[in-house]
């Protein structure tokens, strides 16, 4: 097994992004039927993230193990990993290329009820910025912000 690679996004990675996507949230929010959502998703990739983005992918031997998108005004969308890699660098290293891209600060937007992440953007340099809804979801969620 080779190390970790982290590249830019291109054209032929959305499916398998769009898998990761998928497949960690279902993991995440196994209450949520994701599967519903594949064709919304699809379509906010290509209008909202894709063209608007920097998209970083992580792979290991050539196969996509996650991503993460950032703006440039420092908003982090997404940050997706296989689960079953969860637990890895991956996360880290992708959060560690958003920081890089964005020096200025990264903002973000995590699920209220998502200890593991917040745990994990607490540990990774993040603090609670204030609360918020998702303007997609209704769900409460917590605004974190990392400055250098």
């Amino acid at each position: 097994m080779t190390a970790l690679r982290l590249r830019p996004y291109r054209p032929e990675d959305e499916a398998a992004s769009i898998d990761l996507w998928h497949r960690s949230w279902q993991q995440a929010y196994p209450q949520i039927d994701f599967a519903a959502r594949l064709e919304w998703w699809r379509a906010r990739w290509r209008k909202d993230l894709v063209p608007k983005a920097s998209i970083v992918v992580a792979e290991q031997d050539g196969v996509p193990t996650g991503f993460v998108t950032i703006d440039g005004e420092g908003y982090l969308d997404q940050l997706v990993v296989d689960p079953a890699h969860w637990g890895s660098d991956a996360a880290r290293l992708l959060l560690d290329e958003a920081k890089r891209l964005s020096p200025s600060g990264v903002t973000l937007l995590v699920n209220k009820d998502n200890a593991r992440a917040i745990r994990f953007y607490e540990r990774n340099g993040f603090a609670h910025a204030g609360d918020d809804l998702n303007p997609t979801s209704g769900r409460p969620v917590l605004k974190m912000i990392w400055r250098a």
